[in-house]
């Protein structure tokens, strides 16, 4: 199935989310929907959009539960009219194109004592971001909510470091992910075997190549990166796929922490 990501436009500027680093806020659209943007004025910029929106949607493809990813425009009258001065930063830089996840009304934060994880969920978000190299799904920061009684993922912005430096980003290739030792659900993966064959066979080459090609054009130009946009989405194509390689020796690091 074709993946089809929507674009609407903000009409209301709600409510900052001070928890989160980069400051993302609780909006309203022009679909009448609210969503939690993430700005692409904030701190680490358009990468960590991209990061968002590669994540999100090979955790959606592998069968994980995220809220609905849509592209969110955002005009400048917005900062205009705002009292705060570090969020009317954020929103004069953010003007354009930026991402939004469906607002989950009534979720509630993962909490590792009391949270609902089935075996299998856990495995493969485990597995997911022993691939994508997120470092933020720890106990302090688990990212993750229960709504429904079911695991939704949220927030992969600090993954795939490997794009923060594009002068040597083949050396990651290899790499394995020793910080799934850290990994909030690591304790409840007891299938990781069976959880890396599904999404192996999920993840297809063809699969993630429609993923990247989502990744819009103006989230990879800038006039300091070293490679093209094209060349970029070369590059998100084979690390994801040399990972997909090596899900063995991934599997057998995160067993070996549990």
């Amino acid at each position: 199935m074709t993946i089809q990501i929507r674009t609407t436009a903000v009409t209301q500027y709600l409510q900052p989310l001070r928890e989160g680093g980069s400051l993302p806020a609780i909006v309203q659209a022009d679909d009448d929907f609210l969503y939690v943007m993430k700005f692409r004025g904030a701190g680490q910029g358009k990468k960590a959009l991209v990061a968002e929106l590669i994540g999100g949607l090979l955790a959606k493809t592998i069968g994980l539960n995220i809220p609905e990813l849509v592209f969110l425009t955002l005009d400048d009258s917005f900062g205009m009219t705002e009292p705060d001065e570090e969020i009317q930063d954020l929103l004069k830089f953010s003007v354009g194109l930026n991402l939004g996840l469906h607002y989950l009304s009534g979720s509630i934060t993962y909490d590792p004592l009391v949270s609902i994880a089935d075996p299998m969920s856990a495995s493969k978000v485990v597995i997911l971001d022993s691939i994508i190299t997120n470092i933020d799904r720890t106990a302090k920061n688990t990212n993750l909510l229960n709504w429904n009684k079911e695991l939704w993922l949220i927030d992969h912005g600090a993954s795939l470091y490997f794009h923060h430096n594009w002068t040597n980003w083949e050396s990651h290739l290899s790499r394995t992910f020793p910080n799934i030792k850290d990994h909030v659900l690591l304790e409840r993966a007891s299938m990781l075997t069976e959880a890396a064959i599904e999404v192996k066979q999920l993840l297809t080459k063809e699969k993630i190549s429609e993923i990247v090609s989502l990744i819009p054009e103006d989230w990879l130009q800038t006039e300091s990166m070293p490679i093209s946009s094209g060349a970029m989405r070369d590059a998100y194509v084979v690390f994801l796929c040399s990972k997909l390689d090596n899900i063995d020796v991934l599997v057998k690091e995160a067993s070996d922490a549990r």
